[in-house]
């Protein structure tokens, strides 16, 4: 088990890792050695996750999702397999923190009244700068 939260864990056995050629310069490495890690997990099919994790993953997946519901990371950002395997875990195991994150719903309120003089005051006082500007003679030569 893979600790996310104190309240959440994602079981090792729901996670599907493959290991592929990695795309981009590395020479002959590149040719010979499957050093990318491609992630699969099954969101709708996790045993572990809550619902509502569930269906805040399936959101923030975006297209990392497929149509059946499997999240599908790709990491071969370092020459390493064991690099690239703890680096798509931990994308993995950060974007189920983020989706166990429930945010606080905003409750809409009503401004206050010391908050709406001292709007207004700032109005006033931004109008009397303008106007100060306004009519002033022009110091040019005048025809």
């Amino acid at each position: 088990m893979i600790p996310v939260t104190p309240r959440v864990w994602l079981d090792e056995e729901e996670i599907d890792e493959t290991f592929v050629r990695a795309s981009g310069p590395g020479g002959q490495n590149v040719n010979k050695v499957s050093s990318a890690v491609q992630l699969r997990f099954d969101v709708r099919g996790s045993k572990t996750l809550p619902d509502h994790v569930k269906e805040r993953l399936e959101r923030l997946a975006g297209r990392r999702l497929t149509k059946d519901g499997v999240l599908v990371l790709v990491a071969q950002r370092y020459r390493t397999q064991e690099q690239n395997r703890a680096d798509a875990l931990a994308r993995l195991v950060e974007l189920v923190r983020e989706a166990a994150f429930v945010p606080v719903t905003r409750r809409p309120t009503r401004p206050t009244l010391g908050s709406k003089i001292r709007r207004l005051e700032g109005k006033t006082r931004r109008a009397g700068v303008k106007a100060l500007r306004r009519d002033r003679p022009s110091s040019g030569p005048e025809d």
